[in-house]
């Protein structure tokens, strides 16, 4: 057992000395320890410290200073590296009572594409804290530390003049990307708001003007100064309202700061990297990147000159409803006193039994003869509506020769019959007849599916010489009908297009105030008068004068279709085959577009910027300049587009167009339909149409094209088709009129106008397709305004070369519209502000107010045109009233 035992014992010692021994976990070596040294040092004001600094040192200095609690002065901290380690740079952190600022130097500031911008001068104001004692002194320390070995610097730390800014006091200072300046202002007791105005001679380098609380830290570099507070950029100029509501302390930070790069105000991107053999992450030294600026604060105006500037509004578009009133109620007078003698005249004399007679000008407008009308020929024999002659033989028979006036007729005796005087023939059988009896009995859709009276159109409609009643044969009930879905087919387009505008702004100016980003809206600062969350309510106030009158014009229409509408209750002769025929369903839709044009202006003026162009107003185009930076996207939107001023035009052209042609004018549809294939365009036009060949090759062809089949169905009067033999069609009347026998257009003043509108919307797309301007809104807007004028002038022209004239009323609206028609031009090309450029480049167009130091140009323009479009709308309204006594027959067509 014992044997056992010790052979066991055996065999396990000689199996442990076999195995290898156990890991020992190995002890730490001792390492070489260096505490770092620290250096605190009592330091100065405008001492300069030139030191050097490793990684086993840490530099303190010590500052004290007094501060006095109605007293702020600035504190500033100017560093500078000596030593070129941009691997390892020097640490600067300054320790204040209430704040901690620190910055490295180089200092790396980031621009576009994370691009890198090294800076080895660094200057920096300190967050002034606030002291409740009179007087109290506080400490700050710098301390400077680094991981390099051996690097030296220089520290200055001097007070800054002039911290806090003065009422309407300048002040010039310079600033860097690395070395912002910012400054305070105290509200003084009696000012509510004011407004901070920063100017600089030079554009670039770019930089940003910032309001801020009086908070620490203060957000001065480029990287964060749009944290808080309200700030735009500035190339020249800048200017920020700022209420003392929106600030506790009654007092705020201006801070200003030079950015990295010039981007952001429309400047060049530079060549990056530098050098070939730079390194795309190493920092790139901007050198000195200095911009001089100056800065004065001026109080804004006060709560009486808001209240002033609204009554003055108001009163300027109210005294257009007492002046209506006023015409309004002489020319009723007017009529009851013509009425009332008249019946006079009518009565049968005591002494002879027998009407009285009254010379023609004693009825306040010339007999009918003084107009030189006669029968066309076949014109009245093809009209259904044709009156008979009362007159019998007595009438001398004449015609229209060539193109000479019409004859005139020689009155038999100075005084005439009432009858006679008033029209030529007798309206007896006129009045006496029902008054549907007088109208055409089938229904338009009816009429229009006829064969026979399609073949009737075909040869009425394309007579040399047309008058009103070949072109008014249709049933009055029926364009009525017709002609009122103009009306409402524009409210409702009005009510679909107003809702999310309205609600687009309200974000757009809710965006603005929360983030207190003013590059969001183009305003002119200079000028721009908050009130509540709005930035200019005076851009928004001057559009009311657009409500009002359009109001005001509605009126006037509903007052004269009730007028109408009485007088063919009662049977008026005049009412029923007299005068231009009367429809007042474009005048309902005028009036609702200029309606529209002011609210929907409005709502572009809350924010106006490249994303709502679409219900704002076209402004001036910017003067071109050379692009200086790389592609903006955003500005291909600059261009700002107005969709009801199109309306306005179109309408205008149509109303136009349905005086003489009341039977053949375009329907309600197919018109909004054109006008939106025009907005189409224009949003096409706006987006892609900036320097794109393509698009201006195609929009000209379309626009040739479009001219020729509208001139087409002009001159014949809507008698052709545009079908497949077309072409044959075309060829041989150019084989038959221009070969075989050269013969004259069979419609010559048709003609005329047609040839000189191809000329000028010719010469406009040649315009378009050489220059193809920036602005393609309003290139559009310009052809439509032109096409007007031309239409209006040829009008103009051809009521009087008919013998026609014009009464008093509508040429005072001519005169007095085309005037200020003339100084709304003069203001609206001012330009206060373009989105062609940056919002800082825009705001170099930024001027003062100049009408009771609220309003500006472009608000003046807003009341100027107002005006206009409601005189002009006037014209068009009273422009035929001469004609109230005249039979269609006699009323020529052109």
């Amino acid at each position: 057992m014992s044997g056992a035992g010790a052979a066991a014992l055996a065999w396990a010692l000689l199996a442990g000395a076999l195995l290898p021994p156990p890991p020992v976990r190995p002890q730490p070596q001792p390492q070489p320890h260096r505490d770092r040294d620290v250096q605190e040092k009592e330091a100065q004001f405008n001492t300069t410290y030139i030191d050097w600094v490793d990684a086993n040192l840490l530099n303190i200095y010590a500052f004290n200073h007094s501060v006095r609690r109605n007293r702020t002065e600035g504190v500033r901290v100017s560093v500078n590296v000596l030593s070129d380690h941009k691997d390892r740079p020097v640490l600067f952190v300054v320790r204040q009572k209430e704040a901690v600022v620190s910055f490295q130097v180089p200092l790396i500031l980031r621009g576009l594409y994370q691009r890198k911008y090294a800076y080895q001068e660094v200057s920096r104001t300190l967050c002034q804290p606030q002291t409740k004692a009179e007087v109290e002194t506080q400490h700050f320390y710098v301390d400077v530390s680094t991981l390099s070995l051996n690097t030296s610097y220089q520290l200055r730390v001097t007070r800054v003049e002039n911290f806090v800014l003065r009422t309407d006091e300048g002040f010039s200072f310079n600033a860097t990307a690395a070395q912002p300046q910012y400054f305070k202002y105290e509200f003084p007791e009696e000012v509510d708001s004011v407004i901070v105005k920063v100017t600089s001679a030079m554009a670039f380098p770019c930089s940003v003007i910032s309001i801020q609380d009086i908070l620490c830290p203060v957000y001065d570099l480029d990287n964060n100064v749009a944290f808080i507070g309200m700030y735009q950029t500035m190339t020249k100029k800048a200017a920020i309202t700022v209420q003392k509501k929106d600030f506790p302390s009654h007092s705020f930070y201006v801070v200003v700061v030079v950015k990295t790069e010039d981007e952001a105000c429309g400047g060049a991107l530079p060549f990056y990297p530098l050098s070939k053999d730079a390194s795309p992450d190493e920092p790139v030294d901007q050198h000195n990147r200095q911009k001089t600026l100056e800065v004065m604060v001026s109080p804004a105006i006060t709560s009486e000159a808001y209240v002033r500037s609204v009554l003055f509004c108001l009163g300027i578009f109210l005294s257009f409803y007492v002046l209506t009133l006023l015409i309004a109620c002489w020319e009723s007078c007017r009529q009851h006193k013509r009425k009332g003698l008249l019946a006079a005249m009518d009565s049968p004399s005591l002494d002879t039994g027998h009407s009285r007679s009254i010379p023609d000008s004693f009825l306040n407008h010339g007999p009918y003869d003084s107009y030189g009308y006669g029968s066309f020929g076949n014109g009245s024999s093809s009209s259904t509506e044709g009156i008979t002659d009362s007159l019998g033989s007595a009438e001398v028979s004449y015609s229209y020769v060539g193109q000479e006036q019409f004859k005139r007729r020689t009155p038999s005796a100075p005084m005439r019959p009432l009858s006679i005087a008033m029209g030529e023939r007798s309206l007896e059988n006129v009045a006496g007849r029902p008054r549907m009896d007088s109208l055409s009995s089938v229904e338009e859709d009816d009429y229009d599916t006829l064969a026979d009276i399609d073949y009737d159109k075909n040869v009425i409609r394309t007579k040399q010489y047309l008058c009103v009643a070949d072109l008014a044969r249709k049933d009055k009930r029926v364009l009525r009908k017709k002609y009122q879905i103009y009306f409402w087919n524009i409210a409702t387009i009005a009510v679909f297009y107003a809702l999310p505008v309205i609600q687009l702004v309200i974000t757009y100016q809710t965006v603005v105030n929360v983030t207190g980003n003013q590059d969001i809206c183009y305003y002119n600062f200079l000028c721009a008068h908050p009130l509540g969350n709005l930035s200019a309510f005076n851009n928004i106030l001057s559009n009311l004068g657009y409500v009002l009158l359009g109001l005001l014009f509605l009126l006037i229409i509903l007052q004269r279709e009730i007028n109408y509408n009485r007088a063919l209750l009662r049977n008026d002769a005049h009412a029923l085959e007299c005068g231009i025929p009367k429809h007042f369903g474009l005048f309902y839709a005028m009036g609702t577009a200029l309606m529209m044009e002011g609210l929907l202006s409005a709502c572009y003026h809350v924010c106006p910027n490249y994303t709502n162009f679409q219900f704002g107003e076209c402004p001036p185009p910017a003067p071109h300049c050379p692009h200086r930076g790389p592609p903006r996207p955003s500005h291909h939107y600059a261009p700002p587009d107005t969709s009801f001023m199109y309306m306005i035009a179109g309408l205008c052209m149509l109303k136009l167009y349905q005086k003489r042609h009341p039977d053949i004018n375009a329907s309600a549809y197919s018109a909004y339909a054109c006008l939106a294939l025009v907005i189409f365009f224009s949003v096409v036009g706006v987006v892609f149409g900036k320097g794109n060949t393509a698009f201006w090759i195609v929009f000209s062809v379309i626009h040739i094209v479009a001219t020729l089949l509208l001139s087409t169905q002009l001159y014949y009067m809507g008698r052709w088709k545009l079908d497949s033999g077309i072409l044959r069609r075309i060829l041989h009347v150019l084989y038959t009129d221009c070969v075989r026998q050269c013969s004259g257009p069979m419609y010559v003043d048709r003609m005329v106008l047609l040839v000189m509108g191809n000329i000028i919307n010719w010469s406009l797309a040649a315009y378009g397709l050489i220059v193809r301007p920036n602005d393609f809104a309003s290139y559009l807007l310009a052809i439509g305004i032109c096409n007007l004028l031309l239409y209006f002038a040829f009008y103009i022209i051809m009521k009087l070369r008919s013998g026609e004239r014009i009464k008093l009323i509508p040429l005072l609206c001519i005169i007095s519209t085309s005037v200020v028609w003339g100084f709304a031009l003069f203001f609206f090309f001012q330009g206060l502000s373009t989105w062609q450029k940056t919002p800082a480049e825009s705001r170099e167009h930024n001027r003062d107010c100049i009408l009771l130091d609220f309003f500006d140009d472009h608000d003046i323009w807003h009341f100027l045109s107002s005006i206009a479009m409601f005189g002009s709308f006037l014209v068009l309204l009273t422009l035929d009233d001469d004609l109230d006594c005249v039979q269609r027959d006699k009323i020529y067509v052109f």
